[in-house]
């Protein structure tokens, strides 16, 4: 049913706020250009009112810190089943743009600017072309929606792609405008079909066996004291939640290689929440781990704290002797449940390095 937004105010007499409109739909385009915020604190714009080969204009184009595309489209004067329509028209361009264009595009954005110098400045990590525009997400962004265009948005959202609707709502305050903003669908469920719906290379059913990416912090803890772990804002963070008891993963540190794979014991955890075992019993791990001064500052942010998942260790070796070859899967995503040949390749590789990989977890 479709999303309504409502704004009371707090008082002895609570009374709910008026709703109103923006002037035109260009003041939330300018808004989002200005303040990113206003639809993703993940995101980094890269491309406004950029025109497609077959004529078509996409509003705004954003990028994610693995390396994918966003599209966003915003509603005007179309009904919401054509803007859909358009919208997967203007993805079908997009998923064939090279790392050229995209660095283009970014050009006439930016009037000048580095592609590759923003990212590192937004994302604190290098853009790894391999990565990039491997996969992208499709953001409708509309004041309201019908029944109609609601079951075509979740029946293309449960055949993994990825497909979302931002809803905004304008409420009227003492002479100002505020806006609301809500999602249709929980957005981590569009960041994990992103990562399952490749762009490039074939499609295959998944082999069960999930990916991580663990970068930035201490293998050693992790390795001796049975963990993963991700932090620095929900989008490194939500994907950990796909992970339950007995899940297989396989671990690798970025730029650097595979070191480990093992067997999930229990769900995500909070830093401040998560325990582990010492030669003198069970510990908070802020009391122990090597990155707890890291950590520390932010472990009261929930959108930004670590969290931690823990792992029985089936097979390991030292960052030192990590296993990088040519053709091995990569991607920046926490977790990620791969769907391509190149997962597989990589899966039959690392179980030829990591003897123990179906030894059970005691």
């Amino acid at each position: 049913m479709p999303i309504k937004h409502a704004i009371w105010k707090v008082s002895q007499t609570p009374a709910p706020l008026t709703t109103s409109k923006l002037a035109n739909e260009k003041t939330l385009e300018d808004m989002i250009v200005l303040d990113p915020r206003v639809l993703s604190s993940e995101w980094m714009l890269i491309g406004r009112q950029e025109r497609t080969s077959f004529g078509g204009i996409i509003d705004l184009m954003a990028i994610a810190p693995d390396g994918s595309l966003v599209l966003i489209e915003l509603k005007r004067d179309r009904t919401p089943r054509e803007i859909v329509a358009q919208a997967l028209d203007y993805a079908s361009w997009l998923e064939k743009l090279t790392a050229d264009r995209i660095t283009q595009i970014y050009d006439r954005y930016s009037k000048g600017g580095s592609l590759d110098e923003a990212f590192k400045a937004r994302f604190d990590t290098e853009l790894d072309e391999e990565s990039l525009n491997q996969s992208h997400s499709i953001i409708i962004v509309a004041a309201q929606l019908d029944d109609s265009t609601e079951r075509i948005i979740n029946y293309l959202n449960a055949r993994d792609i990825a497909i979302n609707v931002i809803f905004f709502q304008v409420f009227e305050n003492g002479g100002e405008q505020l806006l609301s903003r809500a999602w249709l669908i929980d957005p981590g469920e569009t960041q994990v079909n992103a990562t399952t719906t490749k762009t490039k290379g074939e499609k295959e059913p998944w082999n069960g066996e999930f990916y991580v990416s663990y970068g930035g912090r201490s293998w050693i803890d992790a390795v001796n004291y049975g963990f993963i772990s991700a932090g620095g804002g929900s989008w490194y963070t939500r994907t950990l939640d796909m992970l339950s008891p007995g899940d297989r993963v396989w671990v690798k540190i970025p730029k650097t290689g595979y070191v480990g794979v093992g067997k999930v014991l229990e769900g995500s955890q909070g830093v401040n929440e998560f325990k582990v075992q010492t030669t003198d019993g069970e510990k908070p791990c802020m009391e122990v781990l090597k990155d707890a001064k890291k950590f520390g500052p932010r472990a009261d942010d929930p959108e930004m704290a670590e969290r931690f998942v823990k792992v029985k260790w089936l097979d390991t070796v030292p960052e030192e002797k990590a296993i990088d070859e040519v053709g091995l899967f990569g991607n920046q995503n926490t977790v990620a449940r791969p769907m391509s040949p190149k997962w597989r390749h990589t899966i039959e590789q690392l179980k030829k390095h990591f003897k123990q990989w179906d030894a059970q977890a005691k």
